[in-house]
């Protein structure tokens, strides 16, 4: 049956792919985005198929339209572009899911949130499973997004249980591949432009904290998944690579799959940057039948085939 979809952040990273995998299983999309830092050419080639709309809009106003499900991937999600305007984050995530499920609730459409692994801040227990409250600091650095996206788990959880609201709560963890911002200041990005420019890594502390990495095509089918689940499941359902990788592992890993002839160099690590992140998905694979199935040399291939035309 052919859905009515709307996709907030529609113009970024995960949004755009998302629309363009929606589209192919023939439904309906509507594209929203205020272009902070989606990008307009991650879905022009959109344009042609008269099932997809873009429109310009920031979640942080009111939205009124006519749909079956809501995927609200609104925020900034890099410590570059989340820090770069704090305020702005938080009202990304707050008011954003304020908006939307305020819309869900008039139009009884069904509504995914992408949450993050940011929730856990730096953890104390390894892995994370979703029942882990998490160790963040809401004054810190990392506050705006990582107390922006728990707030919007917490209004997302009241609005089912006040407003019978039909919601789906995902965190995601890090995920990379093609179309991410080659200046994001994420990791993956931050490796793979330096190596094809044959400049120095910049790797933050001694390069021993660790970091999963879920690439993008197997992220996606988790979502759609978790969407068309019915509506006894909510969430959360942490969503990402089981399989951990060190900051040195990975530039090393970066270095030989681009034939670099880059170094290695060690700079302070920021304040509260998690030590070790890593998911534990048994919940997505018991209710969702969901795990990554591309490995991390294989999907580095591709996001490195991306790259390649922004290195002069």
């Amino acid at each position: 049956m052919k859905k009515r979809i709307l996709i907030t952040g529609g113009a970024g990273f995960l949004g755009s792919q998302l629309c363009e995998k929606l589209l192919n299983e023939d439904h309906e999309v509507i594209c929203l985005d205020n272009y902070f830092t989606g990008q307009k050419e991650n879905i022009t080639h959109l344009l042609k198929n008269p099932y997809f709309e873009i429109i310009r809009h920031d979640v942080t106003m009111p939205f009124f339209i006519e749909v079956d499900e809501i995927y609200n991937l609104a925020c900034p999600a890099s410590p570059i572009h989340y820090q770069y305007n704090p305020i702005k984050t938080i009202k990304t995530s707050v008011m954003g899911a304020i908006n939307m499920l305020g819309l869900a609730k008039r139009i009884k459409a069904k509504i995914l949130q992408a949450s993050t692994s940011e929730v856990y801040g730096d953890p104390d227990v390894h892995p994370q499973t979703e029942s882990y409250w998490g160790n963040v600091n809401p004054i810190g650095e990392r506050s705006c997004y990582d107390e922006g996206k728990r707030c919007a788990e917490s209004l997302f959880v009241n609005y089912h249980k006040q407003n019978d609201v039909r919601i789906k709560i995902i965190r995601i963890f890090n995920t990379y591949g093609p179309k991410m911002h080659p200046n994001d200041g994420r990791v993956v990005s931050n490796f793979i432009m330096q190596a094809l420019q044959n400049k120095d890594i910049t790797i933050f502390g001694k390069g021993t904290q660790t970091r999963s990495f879920c690439y993008v095509d197997d992220l996606l089918d988790g979502l759609v998944r978790m969407m068309g689940t019915d509506d006894r499941v909510i969430g959360p359902i942490n969503m990402g690579n089981p399989f951990e990788f060190s900051m040195n592992e990975l530039a090393n890993l970066v270095i030989k799959l681009t034939d670099s002839k880059s170094k290695l160099v060690f700079l302070p690590l920021p304040s509260d940057d998690p030590l070790q992140r890593k998911p534990d998905i048994s919940k997505a694979k018991e209710i969702l039948n969901w795990e990554p199935k591309i490995e991390l040399e294989e999907g580095l291939k591709e996001t490195i085939k991306y790259f390649k035309k922004f290195v002069i």
